[in-house]
């Protein structure tokens, strides 16, 4: 089959691209306005790939074209989706589509509020080493994985389950196409405030998700009051986890350093070393609930877990250290949600307590443009020494109640954390090029952050790493 990817630059798009040319489909694609990192990655996936939509992108004897949800791509009016009515080639979403892929494989389905993409990763990586060809399809780039999609040859597949509508003409969310067999839920908190105005909106379909999983799948949960209250919508066997004494999975003796190391405790009492380069308590949880699910359905040993856990990179923008000789690091991670954020900043006060936090923030997703959510502003900055705000996109604004940049800024100064608008890298620059060299910057976007997270380290190794060979 021959499949086009409009808006193939999507995370999910990426990576069900991956997926289907794995299994034998011929794939091109095509995006517009797009940054690094998924511009350069799929640059380089070796498919026909066009960084402009045009109707002649789409090749002869077309099967399908899958259209991704961004409202950057235009819908209807989009070049080749007009190209492909006209030809009368069915058009569908990469949901969709990878639903009806995999609907005879056992899929794990990965969702919750945070900690989805890292978890994904970390489990395909996981099964990878210990020598299960399980398929996967994450939402992020990870150095530990060939690929962010792939199809594999065992009956397991991996999938980041984005609760996240379809698009605007299709209200169902993402993950509800994935015929679970097992899910691994790590969190439960209100997000997407554009789509699901109340926490019941929001929690809607996380009830279906459970509802999903058939008599002899598997749950396994974070231990929380949200995710406890909707536990009893599924039929399937529930195992709890948390990092502290919970009724099920748990971690002890947690130490935190450049490498953290704890003890995983099963609910039998059993115990296993762990270690992890990984920065920050939410991905000690994130290890937990990865490793009661494997362990629980038996899918690896405890000797190959401890490995991989320990060989783990990671993911892109969730935590990646861009400097390599600068004193004062600068970090990028990924805050397209407040529990993502808040999470980012407090790895940073839990790993460098010493050091000034300097945040650099881009308000990139509508729930951070929106004034139903300008509270957030109010505590998520909280330890910060310093912020600097992007202006938010203005793509999709009339579609919801966005805020305005002054808005934004006027509400995180009435926290009394000074802060200052940046309209561009060379404003942002310079505004950091005066810093005293003890501190720790912290980039948090899911968008382009006007391009600082190229720009800015080259500028910092020079710039600290020469004022401290002068000291």
């Amino acid at each position: 089959m021959r499949i086009h990817f409009t808006g193939i630059a999507g995370a999910g798009m990426s990576a069900a691209a991956l997926m289907m040319r794995d299994a034998g489909h011929e794939v091109s694609g095509s995006d517009e306005d797009v940054f690094p990192p998924m511009s350069t990655y799929v640059e380089g996936l070796g498919f026909p790939f066009s960084r402009r939509f045009d109707a002649a992108n789409l090749p002869d004897g077309l099967d399908l074209l899958v259209l991704g949800a961004s409202a950057k791509l235009g819908g209807e009016d989009n070049p080749e989706v007009a190209e492909a009515r006209r030809r009368g080639v069915r058009i569908t979403t990469f949901p969709e589509l990878v639903g009806e892929a995999t609907e005879t494989r056992r899929n794990t389905v990965v969702a919750g509020s945070f900690g989805k993409s890292t978890c994904t990763a970390l489990m395909a990586h996981i099964l990878r080493e210990a020598g299960v060809d399980a398929g996967w399809m994450i939402g992020a780039i990870s150095p530990s994985l060939p690929a962010t999609g792939h199809w594999g040859s065992a009956p397991q597949v991996v999938l980041e389950g984005d609760e996240y509508i379809v698009g605007p003409a299709d209200r169902r969310s993402k993950f509800v196409l994935y015929h679970p067999r097992d899910v691994l839920l790590t969190s439960l908190v209100h997000d997407h405030v554009n789509v699901f105005p109340t926490f019941e909106d929001y929690e809607a379909p996380f009830r279906e998700l459970l509802r999903l999983i058939p008599r002899d799948g598997l749950l396994v949960a974070r231990d929380h009051p949200a995710i406890r209250a909707i536990a009893a919508e599924t039929k399937a066997r529930v195992v709890w986890y948390d990092t502290l004494a919970a009724d099920g999975w748990r971690a002890e003796k947690v130490v935190y350093g450049e490498t953290s190391r704890f003890t995983l405790v099963a609910p039998d009492g059993g115990k296993l070393a762990l270690a992890t380069s990984l920065l920050g308590e939410h991905n000690i949880e994130n290890i937990i609930g990865v490793a009661a699910y494997l362990l629980e359905r038996g899918l690896v040993g405890e000797q190959a877990l401890a490995q991989a856990v320990a060989s783990f990179g990671g993911i892109r923008r969730r935590l990646d250290r861009l400097t390599t000789t600068s004193r004062a690091p600068v970090i990028e991670g990924f805050g397209s949600s407040y529990e993502k954020a808040r999470s980012a900043i407090e790895a940073m006060l839990l790993h460098y307590p010493a050091r000034p936090l300097v945040v650099v923030f881009e308000p990139h997703t509508f729930s951070w443009r929106s004034r139903d959510a300008l509270s957030w502003y109010d505590t998520v900055f909280a330890g910060a020494a310093r912020v600097l705000i992007a202006p938010p996109p203005s793509h999709g604004a009339g579609s919801h109640n966005q805020s305005t940049f002054e808005e934004i800024l006027d509400r995180v100064a009435a926290t009394g954390i000074p802060v200052a608008g940046v309209r561009s890298a060379d404003e942002a620059i310079g505004r950091l090029s005066g810093l005293r060299g003890d501190e720790v910057v912290l980039l948090l976007s899911s968008g382009p952050l006007l391009g600082l997270p190229e720009a800015l380290p080259p500028v910092f190794d020079e710039l600290y790493a020469a004022r401290e060979a002068a000291a």
